[in-house]
Order: structure tokens, then C-alpha cells, then sequence
């Protein structure tokens, strides 16, 4: 009997019940197709007549056995029968049907509301929705209810995209789902929740944060994806220049000070500092973080998670960690005037530590800082430099090509004629590959201000954030926009993104 090739097998499920992934996999089987009453598979080991009985009385048919390579069959199990075997549309069909509406009252029966979150469909849909997300490399996935309508969207390059939404009927039982997977109580409904999950995907471990919090129709929930794989560690990847890379590296190799990262939410803050960490991570220094939450697990970094219900936050963190005698410390953000004292005493008795602020810029930090109390004198001893950070999204390779300038873009961007001209922009034309964004990923565009005598002289006068930036400016700063005008010239965004994340 010939070996089966990849070509004769089938590119649908055989119609068949009572047939699990798990035992197809086990037993190293795949059925082929249905002819005249008899069950025809693909099976790794002929000799296996076992599995072949089992399967006749299970099918109450004859089943012939093809030779296959053990490779193929079980490629075929994962794509006919796996968690990637159904789009969406027929899980959430499948889910719909006969589901009776679930309202969300006070007296609501827990117990059906965990039958519900464990039904076969709803099972599937949820993985299929965060499979679906994984594979289009979505960093969020966000639930959310309204008052007609379950709203399913994924944050994909920084912005959202709605994907197929499951009805609201299906509301209550999707979040139950999730939650039962993060181990969260399913019955407060009232209060935000915090947990995490951890999943295999394919051969990959991927980490998801889940947070609830009460809305006007129901819970609204996020899944933050947290994949190892995709965390870069490498700085000119992320976005770095070659003249910053040198400038930033030679900072980093300070043994004390105080170095910050500045920028919203989702600007990729953690990436850079974790690749800094990375850099000077070596066996003769002691690395210590202090985070909230800790996003990736570093190998050879002691991460601590803080917890502000038990009183474990940032200050109290950073006083326990002082006395576990690191050379260099990460605290995930400086939110109050306690935490920003301890971090700069720590700063001034040899330690290098790398926190973060929510700032616009960089000169905005110093400011920020001063505002919480922080004493300038010590400021200005102890701060050795700043990087103000955004994400842009890069144009798609597969279908960049070049366009005609927009000549109000232009103008917005405030540059002289002189720097448009003779110049070939690109953008995406929009392809498959970018679900036709005309984007596929993103890159950091950097803002850097190092401390110097005129700029610690500025910080002593408590100066405005105007006057810092003007003389940063003064001495060859490059701002976001210019940064972000850079990377315009060189081909990989558009001059559109580049005024979406920066301001004048």
C-alpha cells in the first residue's frame, strides 16, 4: 500500500461524532473521507489493528487504514480538528443555537452561570478568539458590552479593529468563561478584578492579564497578551538611531544615577527598559525590578510583582529592596512624591535605577519631579537622562510603494521647503499580509535629553518645561517629530503616523 502524500488529504473535517483531537493525536489517525458506508483514515502505524476495531465499533462501520507519514497526520489533526478548525462565524452559529438569554440580575444562579462558561461552544469560541488574536500578533483583546450589542475588537499595531462580535446573549457566559480560566470569582460583578492566565499556543507559552471592571451594561473585560517571542530585545530594532545608541549605551554604563523613560500608555516604555536591562544584565551586577505588573519574566533579573492591597507599593517596595544590596534597580513608574524621594536617595547612594513617568517629553519629566516635591538640588545630582518615546506603525514591506506628498500633511509638520524637496515618500498600498492597513508592526521614535551643567543649572532654578526644552534644544536635542521625520526620510512610516503620536 503507497504511502499517502499531503495532497490526499482531505481540506474539511469528516462529518463524524464522538471523535476527540486528543485521541486522533494519540492514536496517530486522521480520517480521510466517508465511500460507501466504510471510513477511510490516514493512520501512521498499519500494523495498529487496535485502534481500527475501536473504530468500527465506535463508527459502526468498516474502516480501511492508509499508510501516512506520523508528521503529516498530525498537521491535518490540528488544522481539521484543533482550536484554528472553525472561523468564528459557525463557532459563535454553534454557540448561538438554542442559548436562552442570560439577564444580568442580582439573584443570579452562579451555578448556571459556570454550566454556561463550560459548554462545549462557549469553550471554543473563547479559545478560538484569543487563538485568532495570538496568530495576528493583537497585543489586547477587548470585550465589551453595550446595550444591543457584545463588542469584540482587538488592539492590532497600537489601534482597535472590531473582529466578529458573538451576540449579546452570549455576554454573560463569555466573560464567565474567561474568568473561570483566570480563577477569578464569577460572582462579583460589582467590583474590578485582576488575575492572569497562562496558555499553551502551539509551541509557544504566552501570558494574558485580565482585568474586569463593572459597566452599565454588564462587565467590560480586556486580555492583555503578554508573548514572550515577541518582546525584541535588541535596541536599534526597537527604533534606536545609530548616533542615540551610542549616546544611550554610553548612559547606561553609569555605575549610579537616575535614568527615566517617559511616555503614554502603550508606547513601549517596558520594551526599552527591559532591553536596556537586558544589555547590562552580566553575573557581577544585581539586578532588582520593581513592577507593576511584570509583563515578561527576564532570566537573571529578580522581578517582584507589587501589591498595593496588602500595602506592598512602590515606596515600601523600593525601601525592602535597597536593603537587598542590588547594583541596579527598575521601578516600573514614579507615581508619588514618596516613591520619587526614595528612588533618588537610592540613586545617590550607588545604585543605577531606571523608572518611568507619563510625560509628553522629555523636558516635561523635570517638571513632573519638581511638582511632586522632589527637592532640586538632588534632582540635578542624581538624573543623568531622559527618553521620550512613542510607537509608530511601519509601512507594510509587501505592498509599501511610492505615493504623491500630501502637501497639508506637509505643511502640519512645520519643515522648510528645503527639507521636503527632492524627497520619494512611500506608503502602504494595503495587502493581505497588513489585513489591508497598509501598516504591519510598529517602531519607537526617541526624544533624548542628557543632563549637562546649562540644563542641571535650569533644574536649580526650578525652570518652566518651556525653558528646558528651548535650551535642549539649543545644544542639538532631536525631537519626537524630527525623530519621527527621520524614519519619514528613510522610508518606514508615513508622515500621517508621525503626527498621529507627536505633538508640535
Amino acid at each position: 500500500m503507497n504511502l499517502l502524500s499531503r495532497n490526499d488529504y482531505p481540506r474539511e473535517a469528516v462529518a463524524l461524532t464522538g471523535l476527540s483531537q486528543k485521541y486522533m493525536k494519540q492514536a496517530r489517525f486522521v480520517p480521510i473521507h466517508l465511500t460507501d458506508g466504510e471510513l477511510h483514515i490516514a493512520q501512521a502505524d498499519v500494523d495498529d489493528v487496535a485502534t481500527v476495531m475501536a473504530l468500527q465499533l465506535a463508527c459502526g462501520m468498516k474502516v480501511v487504514a492508509h499508510p501516512g507519514r506520523p508528521e503529516d497526520i498530525l498537521e491535518v489533526v490540528e488544522q481539521l480538528y484543533g482550536a484554528n478548525s472553525k472561523s468564528i462565524d459557525s463557532i459563535i452559529e454553534e454557540a448561538d443555537k438554542d442559548h436562552a438569554e442570560l439577564l444580568l440580575t442580582g439573584d443570579e444562579d452562579t451555578d448556571h452561570l459556570r454550566d454556561l462558561a463550560q459548554e462545549a461552544p462557549i469553550i471554543r469560541l473563547v479559545n478560538r478568539l484569543i487563538v485568532k488574536a495570538v496568530e495576528m500578533r493583537a497585543s489586547d483583546i477587548h470585550f465589551e458590552p453595550f446595550e444591543h450589542r457584545f463588542r469584540v475588537r482587538y488592539r492590532l499595531d497600537g489601534l482597535l479593529q472590531e473582529v466578529e462580535s458573538p451576540p449579546a446573549r452570549l455576554q454573560a457566559a463569555i466573560i464567565s468563561r474567561v474568568k473561570i480560566m483566570a480563577r477569578l470569582d464569577i460572582s462579583e460583578r460589582r467590583r474590578p478584578q485582576d488575575g492572569r492566565i497562562k496558555l499553551r499556543i502551539g509551541e509557544r507559552e504566552i501570558d494574558f492579564r485580565i482585568s474586569t471592571i463593572p459597566t452599565h451594561y454588564g462587565e467590560s473585560l480586556v486580555l492583555r497578551i503578554l508573548d514572550r517571542e515577541s518582546l525584541v530585545l535588541d535596541l536599534a530594532a526597537l527604533g534606536f538611531p545609530d548616533s542615540l545608541l551610542a549616546e544611550w549605551q554610553s548612559l547606561i554604563s553609569n555605575p549610579y544615577g537616575m535614568i527615566l523613560v517617559t511616555g503614554p500608555t502603550g508606547s513601549g516604555k517596558t520594551s526599552t527598559l527591559y532591553t536596556t536591562l537586558d544589555k547590562i544584565n552580566v553575573p557581577t551586577y544585581k539586578i532588582m525590578t520593581l513592577e507593576d505588573p511584570i509583563e515578561y519574566q527576564l532570566d537573571g533579573i529578580n522581578q517582584i510583582q507589587v501589591n498595593p492591597k496588602i500595602g506592598f507599593d512602590f515606596a515600601n517596595g523600593l525601601r525592602s529592596i535597597v536593603r537587598q544590596d542590588p547594583d541596579i534597580i527598575l521601578v516600573g513608574e514614579i507615581r508619588d512624591q514618596e516613591t520619587a524621594r526614595i528612588a533618588i536617595q537610592s540613586a545617590l547612594t550607588g545604585h543605577l535605577l531606571f523608572s518611568t513617568l507619563h510625560t509628553n517629553d522629555a523636558a516635561g519629566a523635570i517638571t513632573r519631579l519638581l511638582d511632586m516635591g522632589v527637592e532640586n538640588f538632588l534632582l540635578s545630582s542624581t538624573l543623568l537622562g531622559i527618553l521620550a518615546q512613542r510607537l509608530v506603525r511601519v509601512i507594510c514591506p509587501h505592498c509599501r510603494e511610492e505615493m504623491a506628498p500630501d502637501a497639508k500633511l506637509l505643511r502640519a509638520m512645520k519643515l522648510s521647503p528645503e527639507e521636503t524637496a527632492r524627497m520619494t515618500y512611500y506608503h502602504g498600498a494595503g495587502c493581505d499580509e497588513c489585513r489591508h492597513t497598509g501598516y504591519k508592526g510598529r517602531i519607537a521614535i526617541f526624544e533624548f535629553l542628557p543632563l549637562d551643567d546649562e540644563i542641571r543649572a535650569e533644574i536649580h532654578r526650578e525652570s518652566s518645561t518651556e525653558v528646558i526644552r528651548e535650551v535642549a534644544l539649543r545644544k542639538g536635542m532631536i525631537t519626537l517629530r524630527q525623530d519621527g521625520w527621520r524614519k519619514v526620510r528613510e522610508g518606514v512610516t508615513t508622515v500621517a503616523e508621525v503626527l498621529r503620536v507627536t505633538l508640535v
